[in-house]
Parts: structure tokens; C-alpha cells; sequence
């Protein structure tokens, strides 16, 4: 579903990503750990658009995602603004900060995306809506305003925002990480049920190592842009191989 083919990402003179290859599987679920810095919410903002490789391709789902083939020979080139628009499509995103909008209802920022990026009829995306808010338990709340919600609340409106265009990949960058624990709690509660009744692929970039262990098919180790270890979470956060690895998981565990 997702192919990194030897990123590199720079910052002026810092090089962020290093060389990387990177795959995941349709509906795998990969967490990426590791110290801030490390290169993991860079790969998210890639995915997402928000920003462009300095070297190597992105692959998703089989077609070129930061590129774009050009000319008889298909060449690929770096991918233009129209190319991205449709290519993201398939990518969903759930960011630190909620960023609802909070002159709309919980509905009207569901449906808000479906309705004027996807053209989909606004009943059928209220339908969806209503189902997805159903499923992240805020279906009695559809007519408030995000103001009137907890922060726990608002994630939960943000996850079901993302889930409303139906992409095939769900991103999450520390979903959890402005809540307190209790909220906190609540909406790794809802993650997981996405992602026990889906079959969405999801990369997920968390300190949280107890939600790390029970979603995660494969867990990565990041540091300074590159991959240092990877295989399923009990290997990795039970077992680590590389002594930085193990110290990162003194620190947070």
C-alpha cells in the first residue's frame, strides 16, 4: 500500500530522512517510535503533501505518489499541485491539534470534505457521518459545537472527520499526545475499534508503547532518519536488539 523507494528529506543544510525504504502492506497496521527529531511526523507530512521528498519516490497502491509519469515514456516527474490533490485522496489524517471547525456542528465538520472536495450527495455523506460518529460513540452529540466538547470529544470527531472520505491509509501523529490520560485513554479506545472493524492501513507515530503493543502489527525504531530495528511489537518492545532502541524504552516506559 505504501512504498518508500530511498527518501530523502532535507531542511536547508539537516537531513531528516536518510535513504529511506520503507513498505507496508494493505492493511497492515505499523507504529514508528522513537526520540522527537527522528524523522517519524516527517513521513506522515509527506504522506499527507505537506511537504516534498528532496530525493527518491513514494509509492501508493501501486501507482507513483510524489511523482507523476510524463510523456510517452511515462517518465516520472516530481508530481504537480493537481496530480497531489486526487493522489491524497486516498490518504487520511489525524493531527495532534483537533483543527474542527468551530462554527459548525460535529456533523457539518464530518461531512464538510465528503461533500465539497469528494462531490458526494450530502444525504449519503450524513448517512456515512452519522455511522462514523456511531462508531467513535459521539452519535448524541452530532448537533453540538466543537467548543462545547472535551478535547477527548474533539479527537473523536477529528478521527471520524478523517475516516468520512474513506481513505485506504489513516495516519495518526500522537493523537493522544494534548489530552490527559483519562481522555487520552478514551480515544486509543476508539482507534482500536477502528481498527478491529476495518481493514484501513494504518501508520501510526505514538509514545503510547501499551497502544503500540496491541494494534501494531510491526513496530519501527526511528533514529536520526533512519530505521534502526523493525518487527512485530513484542519483539521489539520486550526484546530489542539495539541498545538504542532500549534506551529510548527506558525512558518512556
Amino acid at each position: 500500500m505504501i512504498r518508500f523507494e530511498k527518501v530523502v528529506k532535507r531542511f536547508g543544510a539537516r537531513t531528516v530522512l536518510d535513504g529511506l525504504d520503507l513498505r507496508v502492506a494493505p492493511g497492515e497496521r505499523v507504529t514508528l517510535i522513537g526520540p522527537s527529531g527522528s524523522g517519524k511526523t516527517t513521513i506522515l507530512r509527506l504522506l499527507m503533501t505537506l511537504e516534498r521528498v528532496s530525493e527518491g519516490c513514494i509509492h501508493l497502491a501501486g501507482r507513483p505518489y510524489s511523482h507523476m509519469p510524463k510523456g510517452p515514456g511515462g517518465t516520472l516527474v516530481p508530481a504537480d499541485d493537481r496530480y497531489l490533490r486526487t493522489a491524497r485522496r486516498r490518504v487520511g489524517m489525524v493531527f495532534q491539534q483537533f483543527n474542527l471547525f468551530p462554527h459548525m456542528s460535529v456533523l457539518d465538520n464530518v461531512v464538510e470534505a465528503p461533500v465539497h472536495v469528494s462531490g458526494i450527495d450530502r444525504a449519503e455523506a450524513e448517512a456515512h457521518a452519522r455511522e462514523l460518529l456511531d462508531l467513535v460513540g459521539l452519535e448524541a452529540h452530532q448537533e453540538a459545537h466543537p467548543t462545547r466538547l472535551s478535547g477527548g470529544e474533539q479527537q473523536r470527531v477529528a478521527i471520524a472527520r478523517a475516516l468520512a472520505m474513506r481513505p485506504e491509509v489513516l495516519l495518526l501523529d500522537e493523537v493522544t499526545s494534548a489530552l490527559d490520560p483519562e481522555l487520552a485513554a478514551g480515544v486509543l479506545d476508539v482507534l482500536r475499534d477502528v481498527a478491529r472493524s476495518t481493514d484501513i492501513t494504518m501508520l501510526c507515530v505514538t509514545h503510547e508503547m501499551g497502544f503500540a503493543r496491541e494494534v501494531s502489527d510491526r513496530v519501527l525504531m526511528f533514529d536520526h532518519g533512519r530505521v534502526l530495528e523493525s518487527g512485530p511489537p513484542e519483539q521489539i518492545l520486550d526484546a530489542p536488539e539495539h541498545d538504542r532502541t532500549r534506551s529510548f524504552l527506558r525512558a518512556v516506559l
